[in-house]
């Protein structure tokens, strides 16, 4: 439904192109309710979606470009901006899809097991931050492991009780203090100490 409707609007633009006198034409009136139009039934495209969100996998995501650190509001604002700018909704729609939800009480209190702290070796000197926790911090944490993967970007792999891949956050602009802050927050071995 939403392409279509993109399609459509994608078309206008290529009426004005062949004549600018048409948008000239325009009282302010028909232009603001023709906004208002458009911005509803954008709103109408996106609702079905935002409500069945289905959630890509880590590949699919990155292959669409989104790295995994946009939060749902972030896309929604993103939302807000293509409204703006009339562009796609097919854009929020994969946002949607790939955003990691903001935090609220029920997802503050989800605690796992272990971490996998997943680095690339060769780009380990780009984060010093990351460099300083595992030479000096990562001790204290003896559920988190550390593995080198070549080309990896920064990121934890946070995992159940039979060692099972849960949730996978990426980090690559921590600093030091807010990983050391969410390892002791989620880890069911430092919050009982």
């Amino acid at each position: 439904m939403a392409q279509i409707v993109v399609r459509a609007y994608i078309q206008i633009p290529t009426l004005r192109e062949a004549d600018p006198r048409i948008e000239r034409q325009m009282s302010p009136q028909i232009q603001s309710r023709r906004c208002l139009f458009l911005l509803f039934v954008v709103a109408a495209a996106l609702l079905p979606v935002a409500l069945s969100r289905d959630q890509l996998s880590t590949r699919e995501c990155e292959a669409l470009g989104f790295t995994g650190l946009a939060l749902c509001s972030d896309c929604n604002t993103f939302a807000e901006v293509l409204i703006r700018e009339l562009l796609c909704a097919e854009l929020v729609s994969d946002c949607l899809k790939c955003c990691t939800e903001d935090s609220d009480d029920e997802t503050s209190k989800i605690t796992y097991s272990g971490a996998v702290l997943e680095v690339c070796m060769r780009k380990l000197v780009f984060y010093p931050e990351i460099v300083g926790f595992i030479e000096e911090e990562k001790d204290q944490f003896p559920s988190v492991k550390v593995q080198y993967v070549f080309n990896s970007p920064p990121k934890l792999t946070m995992l159940d009780e039979d060692g099972q891949q849960k949730d996978t956050i990426r980090i690559d602009n921590w600093k030091r203090e807010h990983i050391l802050q969410f390892l002791r927050e989620k880890l069911k071995s430092a919050s009982s100490k």
